[in-house]
């Protein structure tokens, strides 16, 4: 039987922990939430195989999650449990791609034999209705010939035991590839873990990825397994790697080297089995020259090398993205889909992207909400948008004319962070979400570019 990783989602968190022991117990690996906004991030973040949630969540319907679930690529199988057994209900669910819908009073045995089952199916997580010719290698879009060597070096890398090291711009998909990796491995039926490296700090990211002892720093009540054991048999997936402070550096080699942890505050080694993947936007060379990553390491983690191109770098691929975003977002917010304009089209090919794919996905998310239409035209475009692509037209018409050169990439992304903080007035959280890119990147390139 395969192990499902299953996200629970009841607004009370008894019952939700309770279905988690029955199915920890069943040994699949679950998750909880316990409201909408919450089973929506975690879902995100965990691309779980299965989600088991109730259909009222405290105000809030599962059916929400229905819709959200069906967009994701690859989709999770969705079961609802519901405290009224009508049989609108029940129809309404099914139709919206639910695998199965009990009532309570919950029967437990029910519920384990039809996770069980679909465990025996090796059910896998699917492509939402419409995005099946268009869902590319694992769910990544991308028929260039770069995105083609990335696909083709990911399924001869896949099934060995070797460590990969991603490297790419924010944005460009590092995750989606580590999974793929994950997925086509022997070690596919066994746990994912993900840590952003970049995202603790020193004492909290050690805790996090070796565990710790009760009593081993204040706070510690009871003693907690870190990511490595949790993945145990799995794959870890340190994503910023390059951002890891030099003294957890210096432990994370001793783990590839002896193939063990010591969690903080004990003296006992125990053994773990876990294949790396890690990713980083940064040049590690560069880092290393500059004594912020250890040599050793890089050369541990670079056993394999995966390079994936900025969005830019591969323009050929935005339609067949839009077209798949559009779908998506459509089938996530209970929409139609519209068409897309030639001209919107042209304007998103020619623009520099430099939140890469994320970007380009919030974009087409936001114009699908805000749009009124059945298609989606330039009046449905956001402003820093237009305005790149009237530059654009404006430079080329210097060009044509002979009396300047266009706009270096730099200058272009330079223009378009600073576009983006007059338009939210300064507020750099808006300005990131906007550009599909983190805070902490949007802080260095305003250092780079000298902008506040």
């Amino acid at each position: 039987m395969k192990s499902l990783s299953v996200l629970v989602v009841d607004d009370q968190p008894a019952h939700a922990d309770l279905l988690a022991e029955v199915l920890s117990r069943a040994g699949h690996r679950p998750a909880v939430a316990t409201g909408l906004r919450e089973a929506k991030a975690r879902a995100e973040e965990l691309h779980p195989d299965l989600i088991i949630t109730d259909l009222d969540l405290g105000g809030e319907r599962g059916t929400e999650l229905l819709h959200f679930a069906r967009g994701m690529i690859p989709a999770p199988q969705v079961m609802v449990v519901s405290g009224v057994g009508a049989i609108e209900d029940a129809v309404g669910c099914m139709q919206l791609g639910a695998v199965h819908y009990f009532t309570k009073p919950l029967d437990v045995d029910q519920l384990r034999r039809a996770v069980a089952e679909l465990a025996h199916d090796d059910a896998a997580p699917s492509v939402p209705p419409g995005l099946a010719d268009s869902a590319g290698f694992e769910g990544i879009i991308g028929t260039s010939p770069a995105m083609l060597r990335l696909f083709e070096t990911v399924r001869r890398v896949a099934p060995t035991s070797a460590t990969v090291l991603i490297t790419g711009d924010n944005g460009t998909g590092k995750e989606l590839v580590a999974r793929a990796v994950h997925r086509r491995s022997t070690r596919a039926d066994r746990p994912f873990v993900a840590l952003n490296c970049a995202a603790l700090s020193e004492g909290v990211l050690e805790s996090e990825l070796f565990g710790h002892e009760r009593g081993a720093f204040t706070g510690a009540a009871r003693s907690r397994e870190g990511k490595f054991e949790y993945a145990d048999g799995g794959t870890l997936f340190l994503d910023e790697v390059g951002d890891m402070p030099l003294s957890v550096q210096v432990k994370l080699l001793r783990v590839i080297q002896e193939r063990e942890i010591i969690r903080v505050g004990s003296n006992r080694s125990i053994k773990v089995d876990v294949r790396m993947i890690a990713a980083t936007n940064r040049d590690l060379s560069r880092e290393i020259q500059q004594g912020r990553f250890r040599e050793d390491l890089y050369w541990r983690l670079k056993v394999v090398s995966l390079h994936i191109p900025a969005l830019r770098e591969r323009q050929e691929d935005i339609p067949a993205l839009v077209n798949a975003f559009v779908a998506q977002s459509a089938v996530r917010n209970g929409k139609p889909a519209p068409d897309v304009d030639g001209a919107v089209m042209q304007a998103l090919k020619s623009h520099p992207w430099p939140g890469n794919v994320r970007q380009l996905q919030n974009t087409i998310e936001t114009m699908l909400l805000l749009a009124d239409g059945a298609r989606l035209t330039s009046a449905d475009l956001p402003p820093e948008i237009m305005v790149v692509a009237a530059a654009d037209t404006r430079a080329l018409a210097v060009v044509g004319s002979g009396d300047a050169a266009m706009m270096t990439l730099d200058q272009w992304e330079r223009e378009l962070i600073r576009v983006n903080l007059e338009r939210h007035e300064g507020n750099r959280t808006k300005v990131a979400k906007a550009l599909g890119i983190s805070e902490r990147t949007l802080y260095r390139k305003l250092r780079e570019y000298g902008l506040s």
